[in-house]
């Protein structure tokens, strides 16, 4: 069901180089090695999931397919690829990687035991290619470093239009992604991978959802981001200072592979033909939500990856392709930069 667009390989080098300018210029600036895309960390999380019992058969698949629980690492983050005022109000990200995976490998992530999942508050990805992919990203990485207080000022205009269009049951993916997105407590989004995986012997898409109490009483709480460029970051703080949380993994399986595309990441299945259905449950105990030596080990000393798991979750199409060669990329400039060893924990070993 894949097909590879013309001239992918061209653009694939193209975005290693873009993404790579926004990284130098970053470097310049802070004299820091930072990711690319998703720069700013809010949350860094340490919990653990449980892979459900009784999952039926096209369900208890790959990862799934045995009850177990593994140790569960989530980086909750802002688009940009510089590290900007919250008032910046940009699209969320969660990573989130399993600790103690075992399995036939994807290539490149041989004797590893950790499975990754990348996600974004949205249920398509802003573009549908690699090559409109690549177009995109060039016009962010104009904007690298430049007038964050200009950033600021639109992103406060654009969240008032968004609000207005959602008042009237909309949404605009377009002016979201621009900086309207409302200045929502980061912990009560759901996420979703937007790009297709292998799913065992299906394909699927996945999601993280809160489902606690504590979690779901967020929803629609608005953050507080005058004066606090941190805003985020100490509203992860307070909640996690005095309750833990617990979140659903869940998987959309495909059903109709015309209603439900693997090239065009843009589109959204349609929930009503296949609904999001758990496979495990994440649950966090009280902590740090956010810290100096958190950041250290988490933004600094992991990465993520949606090429590095089990074979049975397989990344499709161009998006997918593309980012394989990025992120590993990626991950070698920031190692270099910062003189800090990116490795990949094990289940023995604490990490975070």
């Amino acid at each position: 069901m894949e097909h590879h667009e013309e001239h992918e390989e061209e653009i694939r080098d193209e975005l290693i180089a873009t993404l790579r300018s926004i990284s130098e210029t970053t470097l310049a600036d802070t004299g820091h090695g930072l990711r690319s895309v998703h720069a700013k960390s809010h949350a860094l999380v340490v919990a653990e999931a449980e892979v459900l019992d009784g999952l039926p058969p096209e369900l208890a698949q790959g990862l799934f397919a045995t009850p177990g629980r593994y140790k569960a690492l989530m980086r909750f983050s802002t688009n940009p690829g510089d590290v900007l005022h919250d008032a910046v109000s940009a699209p969320r990200g969660l990573g989130l990687k399993l600790v103690g995976v075992r399995g036939e490998r994807l290539p490149g992530s041989e004797g590893q035991q950790t499975q990754d999942f990348l996600m974004a508050d949205a249920p398509a990805f802003a573009a549908p290619n690699a090559a409109t992919f690549l177009k995109n990203l060039k016009l962010i990485a104009k904007t690298t470093d430049r007038a964050e207080g200009a950033k600021k000022a639109l992103s406060g205009v654009l969240r008032l239009v968004e609000a207005g269009i959602e008042a009237f049951g909309g949404k605009s993916a377009t002016i979201v992604a621009l900086g309207g997105h409302p200045l929502t407590h980061v912990l009560s989004e759901t996420y979703f991978s937007q790009t297709a995986f292998l799913y065992g012997a299906n394909v699927a898409k996945f999601s993280v959802a809160p489902v606690s109490a504590e979690l779901l009483e967020l929803k629609g709480r608005k953050i507080d981001v005058s004066g606090h460029p941190d805003a985020h970051r100490e509203a992860v703080n307070a909640f996690f200072a005095e309750r833990g949380g617990e979140w659903e993994l869940r998987v959309q399986l495909m059903t109709d592979a015309d209603a439900m595309p693997i090239e065009d990441a843009s589109v959204a299945w349609d929930e009503k033909m296949s609904p999001y259905l758990p496979v495990a449950r994440i649950r966090a105990e009280p902590q740090q939500g956010w810290s100096a030596d958190k950041s250290k080990a988490m933004d600094d000393g992991l990465s993520f990856s949606p090429w590095r798991g089990l074979a049975a979750h397989r990344p499709l199409g161009s998006i997918n392709r593309v980012r394989r060669e990025n992120y590993a990329r990626s991950v070698a400039f920031r190692s270099q930069a910062n003189g800090c060893p990116i490795r990949e924990p094990k289940a023995d070993a604490p990490s975070g």
